[in-house]
């Protein structure tokens, strides 16, 4: 699954985020935002009419995401305990 994928408010762990192409600079900062393995994820809130941007929170920071770039990031379900 990926993040543009997970239902509101369900719990998933990131599992990794996928490059296109070598030195990405979009994977590279979703990385540096914390998107990182085993950190806590899920979507807060969609824009309207369920359109961009998505509302993410990972850890205990949010950001606005577009779905090209929540697209890029892999999931696994779990609990963030």
């Amino acid at each position: 699954m990926t993040l543009n994928e997970l239902p509101r408010r369900l719990a998933a762990i990131v599992e990794a985020v996928e490059d296109h192409g070598a030195n990405d600079p979009i994977a590279r900062r979703l990385r540096e935002l914390g998107f990182v393995a085993g950190e806590p994820v899920q979507v807060v809130a969609h824009g309207p009419l369920g359109a961009e941007p998505i509302l993410v929170q990972v850890g205990f920071t949010r950001f606005a995401l577009r779905h090209a770039e929540a697209k890029r990031v892999r999931l696994r379900n779990g609990d963030a305990s």
